[in-house]
């Protein structure tokens, strides 16, 4: 029995070793393990994408926000008292100088017109009679039959008619006035807003509410306000006869909206804010432009000729000042630069850079100085 334990202790043995040497063989000996896990991500080459700092022209630019404002608009007013008959517009057309848009009861004003027609033919069968019978009083007093104040008083009296005819044209001509003001016509071109009255109602003259709003819309004038610094340039531009072009972006500054021309600068410097009020005109003939609108307004002052440029996204913000990271010698380098004029993305480096410096757009956020880089485009992209 005992010589039967021995044989199967060993085996036992022999088992427990085959197993510990099978599960300790691969951590011991097996040479492309271990390399694998002590691989350090951060000395590995960081891709980047890079774009060649290039010279172009670039336009120097004002940024700021301004308000679309109409060049003209007009309350429609009634300028007599009467009862409302007849719109003749739709709300939110456009109209012409002179159009019919609205009609007022006639009536009362028909009858005052007729009540100084009347007056005037009665004055003039007055003024008839006078005429004829200071023609007898002159042969009268040729022939010594009347007094001298006789025939002054008849004369008189023919002067006198011939005023109040006067005055009764006058009269005419002012109940001809206020029947036509019974057809209102627009004032001036443009887009009509909401009435603000109906038919049957009684408008009073002048009344402030007015009947419509019609706002010129074409052209169209925006106002915007510079900073104090910047009037020198803008100044300098407009004494030198150039036209200055104004463009209007929507609120992202995605799309551009409409472009004119700089048209007026205000006479003095807001004292409260530092700024000086500049007005640009626009043709605006699609209406891309509505009143009151808010818009971002960028002022084309000048064009800076052969300017190194390079996209503003490759821009970093330190506390030392604006930087770049630029490739040399496949690795990556701080440069700190100086910034200038800046257009559509693209900005202008007065200082640190050179034409043909390769400059790192995308994988910034691994860069350090001296870290290595892998450019992951074939050829680098130029800047303009």
């Amino acid at each position: 029995m005992a010589l039967l334990k021995k044989p199967l202790l060993v085996a036992g043995v022999v088992v427990v070793v085959a197993t510990a040497a099978y599960f300790l063989w691969p951590k011991a000996g097996n040479p492309t393990a271990a390399p694998a896990r002590q691989m350090n991500p951060w000395a590995m080459p960081v891709p980047v994408r890079v774009v060649m700092a290039d010279a172009a022209d670039l336009r120097v630019q004002i940024k700021t926000i301004g308000t679309v404002t109409p060049l003209n608009t007009v309350v429609v007013q009634s300028r007599v008292t009467g009862t409302l008959q007849k719109i003749a517009f739709t709300e939110g057309d456009k109209v012409a100088q002179g159009q019919l848009l609205a009609e007022i009861d006639q009536a009362d004003y028909q009858i005052q017109l007729a009540q100084a027609q009347g007056q005037l033919e009665q004055n003039l069968a007055q003024l008839k009679n006078a005429e004829a019978d200071l023609q007898l009083y002159s042969k009268l007093r040729e022939q010594s039959s009347i007094s001298a104040q006789q025939y002054n008083q008849q004369q008189a009296l023919v002067a006198q008619l011939k005023g109040t005819i006067k005055s009764n044209q006058a009269q005419i001509d002012a109940a001809k006035l206020q029947l036509s003001y019974t057809r209102i016509h627009a004032p001036i071109s443009g887009r009509l807003g909401l009435r603000r009255v109906d038919p049957g109602n009684l408008i009073q003259a002048n009344n402030t509410e007015g009947l419509v709003t019609i706002t010129q819309s074409s052209p169209i004038a925006v106002l915007f306000a510079i900073p104090e610094s910047q009037l020198l340039q803008v100044r300098d531009a407009v004494r030198q006869g150039e036209t200055l072009t104004v463009e209007a972006w929507d609120r992202s500054e995605r799309q551009l909206l409409s472009q004119g021309a700089l048209t007026t600068l205000d006479n003095q410097i807001d004292a409260a804010t530092g700024t000086l009020r500049l007005k640009a005109e626009f043709a605006n003939a699609q209406e891309e432009l509505f009143p009151n609108q808010f818009v971002n307004v960028r002022l084309n002052v000048a064009v800076q000729q052969g300017a190194v440029t390079i996209p503003q996204d490759a821009v970093q913000y330190g506390s030392a000042g604006n930087y770049v990271y630029v490739i040399e010698q496949n690795k990556a380098q701080i440069r700190q630069v100086k910034l200038g004029a800046t257009d559509n993305g693209m900005v202008a480096v007065e200082d640190g850079l050179q034409t043909g410096d390769l400059v790192v757009l995308e994988g910034l956020d691994r860069l350090r100085p001296g870290r290595a880089v892998e450019v992951i485009t074939d050829q680098p992209v130029a800047a303009g």
